[in-house]
């Protein structure tokens, strides 16, 4: 398959005028996979004081967060809530326990960052979070790479609509 500038994605910018080979049907197994579910990390208990010890790394350190007696007198939420950074920085963790379909091989997979994150209902301190997964999409790039966006959520207990959602993108490098 043969790339122009004309061909080019918002994941995918060949400059102007460049043509390049593609080895196609490298990526083929991944995207048919897509809108897989990649399964349900385990439950992790995010406590005050790891909600503190990422308010004393980054900053964030706002009274809904840190201070439990006032945020439970005077915050609508009832009591501290986890910071939107710390779950997003949680996602790693949690990622590990999923189960990706075959593709590859892959020499390195690297975080690329996020195309979309909302924090749509707060995480209570103490509460039990889990991630759930599915492959949100496979791009293949003019160097043979490919961008895999993994459609997360975050969860609690109760069973309602997700906290988080983000569509996280991976850059899979072949080996």
């Amino acid at each position: 398959m043969l790339l122009t500038s004309d061909h080019a994605t918002q994941w995918d910018r060949v400059p102007s005028g460049t043509t390049v080979n593609v080895v196609s049907g490298r990526w083929d197994t991944a995207t048919q996979a897509i809108g897989t579910s990649l399964g349900r990390s385990d439950a992790q208990i995010i406590t005050q004081d790891v909600v503190d010890q990422h308010a004393a790394t980054t900053g964030d350190a706002q009274w809904i967060h840190n201070d439990p007696e006032r945020a439970a007198a005077e915050s609508p939420f009832g009591g501290p809530i986890v910071q939107g950074f710390l779950l997003l920085a949680l996602l790693t963790r949690h990622s590990s326990e999923l189960s990706f379909p075959p593709f590859g091989p892959v020499q390195m997979l690297v975080n690329y960052g996020f195309d979309r994150v909302r924090f749509l209902r707060p995480v209570m301190v103490g509460d039990p979070v889990w991630m759930t997964a599915k492959l949100g999409d496979v791009r293949e790039k003019s160097d043979g790479s490919a961008v895999i966006r993994i459609d997360v959520e975050v969860h609690t207990q109760d069973t309602g609509p997700p906290h988080a959602a983000a569509e996280w993108l991976f850059l899979a490098v072949p080996g």
